[in-house]
């Protein structure tokens, strides 16, 4: 039976440290089914400066990580610097990735998504130590359209060694309510958990964007041989923030905005909870990312892309 270490796992995580000193989170309970631990983030600050532009470009420098995976990234580079030099290549290889954001419409919408994707893609290698499994980002270049599938599938190895594999939705509301962003969270990350087989590892298991080292991994889920098997599900929830808090330092801000999700999840009708599983409540894991004005934030990434 193929195997995989942690130690060799750990190497195929993509570099997230940058872009997480622009990110606070803390992790602990809040007023949700399940009733565990979930994820509650926000732009970092200094002080009483939010470091937006800097989470925003540093957003944008994990795109290449997310479209190829370390072999192609390779691949590519080294062709390019036989004609054109390292630093020449890597330029010429972020062009290439960005590329494949453009020439989409609707232009807001579809940048709308990739922005919480690409969150998605480094928050589960963060907070879960799951690296990607399949990347949605190759998938959708060819036709130029938007594929219906999970938004993410990375996998990770626990303590005791068991197989997990973390199914990943991810929802960016620029307007609309908390309630509902949670709500249609919710709804989709069920039917990601019911499809993800036929939709995603059967069709795309077999194509060269899958890291080498996990290609038995994933051939072996899809033929139902991957054994002492976990599949979890990761919704992130960004969502417009308006409410009002005092700049009045860096701690007190931190605090006043885990305290506004507190406010928000605690408000919520758990009646949307009522069509999950029981069964699939410890699989639930939820990221809270209140962002002001976020489109405005959305706007800011389109630009740094080129779009």
């Amino acid at each position: 039976m193929f195997e995989i270490t942690k130690e060799e796992l750990d190497k195929l995580k993509t570099y997230t440290d940058s872009l997480m000193n622009h990110v606070y989170w803390v992790e602990q309970t809040f007023d949700v089914v399940p009733n565990r631990n979930h994820i509650a983030t926000c732009i970092n600050f200094v002080d009483r400066q939010e470091y937006r532009e800097e989470f925003c470009r540093e957003l944008i420098n994990t795109i290449p990580d997310w479209i190829y995976n370390q072999k192609k990234s390779k691949e590519i580079l080294d062709k390019l610097s036989a004609k054109r030099g390292f630093a020449n290549a890597s330029s010429e290889l972020s062009t290439i990735c960005f590329e494949k954001f453009r020439d989409r419409n609707p232009k807001k919408l579809f940048t709308q998504g990739q922005f919480g994707e690409l969150l998605l893609f480094n928050f589960l290698q963060k907070f879960h130590s799951a690296v990607p499994l399949l990347r949605k980002m190759p998938i959708t270049t060819g036709t130029g359209l938007e594929r219906n599938g999970s938004d993410a599938i990375h996998y990770a190895l626990s303590e005791e060694n068991k197989n997990l594999i973390f199914l990943g939705e991810s929802k960016a509301y620029t307007s609309g309510t908390f309630y509902s962003a949670v709500k249609q969270a919710v709804i989709s990350i069920l039917e990601t958990y019911e499809n993800h087989r036929k939709k995603d590892i059967g069709l795309y298991i077999y194509d060269d964007f899958l890291e080498e080292k996990l290609q038995n991994i994933a051939e072996s889920y899809k033929d139902g041989t991957l054994k002492n098997v976990e599949v979890h599900l990761v919704s992130i929830i960004i969502f417009n923030e308006t409410e009002v808090y005092d700049k009045n330092d860096e701690a007190q801000i931190k605090n006043d905005i885990i305290k506004i999700i507190e406010s928000r999840c605690k408000k919520l009708d758990k009646k949307i909870f009522e069509s999950v599983d029981k069964g699939l409540y410890p699989r639930f894991n939820y990221i809270f990312f209140p962002v002001w004005e976020l489109d405005k934030l959305i706007e800011n990434f389109q630009i740094g892309i080129g779009r």
